[in-house]
């Protein structure tokens, strides 16, 4: 272990325990004054693989700049000019490859796995940069279930030096997960990371890896024409919605994959939105010709040159708060308008159309009208209905209704639950009553994570405002 022992020091950092010893890097539990947590210490191994160093300063460079709670709390860090480190928080618990050892796991833990992941990503990518190294074990989940990313030596930053790219030709990453577009030496595309996710979504559910584990550049180039056996052919009871999902994230072409991470974590927490295709219910890969043909059409594709900010501005996640009251009318086609002008900037993006069925805080709700239609029933037919002008295709809406006492409450917690880029909501005016309480927009306005658009009754001029 590079001479070191328990009980050295390490720029005032002692050495406890050695946790794992690897083929790059040595983990060691650690100890310093003034230290109110576990911490961990990572020590490159400075051996003939000169990946290792360039990784572990990839790491060095890429770590300080993160944050949140989906990646490790970095403590310290030392140079190579003396003994090279990364002191980290120690996180508790298991890595996702723990879970690997009991799949395949009920549909419904897969899918809550991979939507917690994805929000990692998504994340991760909102910070402008792409892992590269996703697998089960540089997953961890801390004790509220948040999904932590770690292992940061193959990332690439859209605002440093990619230096693996510099100075390595042949892919990078770990076999049975790395993307077509990496085996093609292309390291800037985010959609990378949503390939590794199905691997890993794949794995869970089927207890076998897609590609297999293959060792060599030949091995990997296969997934450039090959698709894997479909998880329905492996459980014919699986799920068409997550085979859809799984399989979508698979594609060959980046272009046919999700767009960002936070859409993948939509449908895998919205089943019942998701649209499905020829993928949702196949049992049989494709012939010879056309494993062929995708293979011509990979090595001619054009590789997508756009930072991660650029990616992810082409595809948000966009929320249309409609009021279908009785009074909602005056304002349906201002609010089409406005949620039009949004979406024509952001050729990738999703509109998720959002009514709130008001319900009584302490009184029990009857779930059926004067007329006997029921409630929820029709109010979704109504958003529909209002969103059929916008002649959106089929995967690029969805329609919710909520039920909730406090529609500003409600809308605001469906934003940040299912990572919203931008909200539109309507306006019906401006009564004292309003002033005095507060209207619905006003609140959203005020508490809002994302941009939010509110659009006035038609005659009144349209206003913006926005919070991050």
């Amino acid at each position: 272990m590079q001479g070191l022992l328990p009980g050295q020091l390490i720029d005032g950092f002692e050495l406890l325990e050695c946790l794992h010893y690897g083929g790059m890097a040595a983990l060691w539990r650690v100890s310093r004054a003034g230290l109110t947590a576990p911490a961990i210490m990572k020590i490159p191994l400075l051996g003939d693989d000169p990946a290792a160093i360039v990784g572990f300063e990839v790491e060095q460079m890429i770590l300080p700049l993160l944050q949140g709670p989906h990646v490790p709390r970095l403590i310290a860090a030392g140079g190579f000019e003396a003994q090279p480190y990364i002191v980290m928080e120690m996180l508790q618990g298991q890595s996702l490859r723990a879970r690997l050892e009991h799949a395949p796991l009920p549909t419904d833990e897969v899918a809550a796995i991979g939507a917690r992941v994805a929000e990692a990503l998504h994340d991760l990518h909102q910070q402008q940069v792409i892992h590269h190294d996703l697998k089960p074990s540089n997953i961890m989940f801390r004790e509220d279930g948040t999904a932590v990313l770690i292992d940061f030596g193959l990332a690439r930053h859209d605002r440093l030096p990619d230096l693996l790219a510099e100075q390595f030709r042949l892919p990078m990453g770990t076999g049975p997960y790395i993307s077509p577009e990496q085996v093609l030496h292309n390291r800037t595309d985010t959609r990378s990371d949503l390939f590794a996710l199905g691997v890993i979504l794949y794995h869970l559910a089927t207890g076998e890896r897609p590609f297999g584990a293959p060792t060599s550049v030949r091995g990997l180039r296969r997934r450039l024409y090959e698709e894997p056996a479909p998880p329905r052919a492996r459980r014919p009871d699986f799920p068409a919605w997550l085979q859809e999902i799984i399989l979508h994230c698979l594609e060959v072409d980046p272009e046919r994959r999700y767009a960002t991470a936070a859409q993948l974590a939509f449908d895998l927490t919205h089943p019942e939105s998701v649209v499905l295709t020829a993928r949702a219910v196949a049992v049989q890969t494709q012939s010879p010709w056309t494993r062929w043909r995708r293979l011509l059409a990979r090595l001619s594709a054009r590789p997508t040159m756009r930072s991660t900010t650029q990616q992810l501005n082409r595809a948000p996640i966009v929320m249309a708060a409609v009021d279908l009251t009785q009074e909602w009318e005056a304002l349906a086609d201002a609010l089409r308008t406005a949620a039009r002008h949004v979406l024509q900037a952001a050729p990738e993006a999703r509109l998720a159309c959002v009514s709130v069925l008001r319900t009584h805080r302490i009184a029990i709700d009857e779930p059926l009208d004067a007329a006997g239609k029921h409630r929820h029933v029709q109010r979704l037919v109504q958003l529909q209905h209002w969103a059929r002008p916008l002649a959106l295709a089929d995967g690029r809406v969805t329609f919710h209704v909520l039920e909730a006492p406090d529609p500003a409450t409600a809308i605001l917690d469906y934003a940040r639950g299912n990572r919203i880029d931008h909200i539109v909501i309507g306006s019906r005016g401006a009564s004292t009553l309003r002033r005095y309480l507060g209207s619905v927009s006003t609140q959203v306005v005020a508490q809002a994570e994302c941009t939010v658009t509110v659009v006035k009754v038609p005659g009144a001029e349209r206003a913006s405002a926005k919070k991050k």
